[in-house]
């Protein structure tokens, strides 16, 4: 279940009234349900207990340290893609050891962070990088486990920005390179090749990728395994959906129902699993709060001009994604998107929602069926969570939104809103010349 609920007509985030939030933090203000976020990870764990795996949660997602930390206490590790999103990880308090680190540009002082931190498995997406991870293992005499990251040419029917399990895509080696690729490494002493890393891409509203890849990986498995070369962890990646509209989304249980039977008899022979599970999780455990700046009519069109647009949520400009938006005040009656249509939108105006950045791709919705709309209106966009806060952006030299978290009757502020200051604190005098003197570069060493 999903905490957010309208009570009386005013949206509430658990026990807690969303125009209070608006009211004390100001907005734009990203809002998360600690109850969610408990409940999805809950569900995943139940619903993948006889493959006992490790979850790890996909910090690319929503990195905000007190979502990770919530998280990492629940049990999760962490899936990272790059050294600041590692320095998250540890920050939040997760051991190196429970985490995994895929990224196809991993840069030497990136990898040698996660080799002295003990990652527990660093995924590799082409030869010549795991040449490079040996080269700086060997220089730190340091073991690290390494997962194969590989493409079975499974066609995830998602956006093709975030489809990545073909053939045509940078992540990863051929399925057919796999076994070169494991004759040719797979006895180095200091870079242990112990696994294969998948990840299809995302969001994946079908069981049916998953079982395709699955049956492809373990054939490989076994082809490798005649070869002496065992591979002791499976790492499946993410990409479970959400619920951008209404029940969109397969279940957890659902996912597990048609993975499940195909490696059970695996994990019993002592193979281990990785989830990196983040949309799923997060998306539906966070909303967006705006406010309504001006109401315009331009041609036939209304817009609804709010205090932020693409620099907060990117989704709908950069991929042409789906939220839906809601009026969050005291006597908003809520609507469900898949009411709409048999409610025949009596009353409601469509109206482009929009932002207050210089470009015309700076929308949140177009052409969107919503109730009159007037100046200092709240309004909430919803399933935000995902993607939202980890892709805002400063273009305009806009601050970036602030972020809550709720639980129960309370909530507490988990990133402050930036000041115009912090916007250029790294470009005053004084910061290029600490920046001169090597600081920043110690500071990432």
């Amino acid at each position: 279940m999903d905490h957010f609920q309208y009570v009386d007509g005013a949206l509430h985030a658990e026990g807690v009234a969303v125009a209070e939030i608006a009211k004390a933090a100001g907005t734009p203000t990203y809002v998360y349900s600690a109850a969610t976020i408990r409940s999805h990870f809950e569900r995943l764990r139940s619903a993948f207990a006889p493959l006992r795996p490790l979850i790890c949660y996909s910090v690319k997602s929503c990195g905000n340290l007190s979502v990770c930390r919530l998280l990492g206490e629940l049990g999760a590790g962490m899936d990272v893609v790059s050294g600041g999103e590692l320095h998250r990880a540890l920050a939040a308090g997760v051991d190196a050891s429970r985490c995994v680190y895929a990224g196809v540009g991993k840069s030497d002082a990136e990898i040698l962070a996660a080799i002295r931190a003990g990652i527990g498995l660093l995924n590799v997406e082409s030869e010549e990088e795991f040449e490079n991870i040996a080269r700086l293992a060997a220089q730190e005499r340091t073991v690290v486990r390494c997962a194969l990251r590989i493409n079975p040419d499974v066609d995830p029917r998602t956006h093709r920005y975030t489809s990545t399990g073909r053939k045509e895509t940078k992540f990863g080696v051929d399925i057919e390179r796999a076994r070169a690729f494991f004759g040719r490494y797979g006895r180095d002493p200091y870079a242990r090749l112990v696994g294969l890393h998948l990840h299809l891409g995302s969001p994946i509203y079908s069981t049916e990728p998953y079982v395709d890849a699955i049956v492809k990986t373990l054939a490989l498995i076994d082809e490798l395994a005649r070869i002496d070369q065992a591979v002791e962890w499976l790492d499946l990646g993410g990409g479970f959906g959400a619920d951008y509209e209404s029940d969109q989304s397969p279940p957890a249980a659902e996912y597990a129902a048609a993975i499940v039977p195909l490696l059970r008899e695996r994990v019993e022979a002592g193979l281990r699993i990785v989830l990196e599970p983040g949309r799923t999780i997060i998306a539906n455990a966070g909303i967006l709060l705006l406010r309504v700046l001006y109401m315009k009519s331009s041609g036939e069109k209304t817009f609804a001009i709010c205090d932020a647009g693409m620099n907060a949520l990117l989704r709908p400009s950069h991929y042409g994604s789906f939220h839906f938006i809601w009026p969050a005040a005291p006597g908003a009656e809520f609507v469900p998107a898949r009411r709409q249509k048999e409610m025949g939108l009596a009353g409601l105006v469509p109206m482009d929602v929009v932002g207050p950045i210089c470009e015309s791709g700076d929308f949140l919705a177009q052409d969107r069926p919503l109730p009159p709309l007037r100046r200092g209106d709240l309004l909430a966009v919803f399933t935000a969570g995902a993607y939202g806060m980890s892709m805002a952006n400063h273009y305009n030299t806009q601050p970036l939104p602030a972020e809550v978290l709720v639980d129960g009757s309370t909530w507490r502020l988990v990133r402050r809103r930036e000041s115009f200051e912090e916007l250029v604190a790294l470009e005053r005098s004084e910061a290029l010349t600490d920046a001169a003197a090597g600081a920043p570069a110690t500071a990432q060493a």
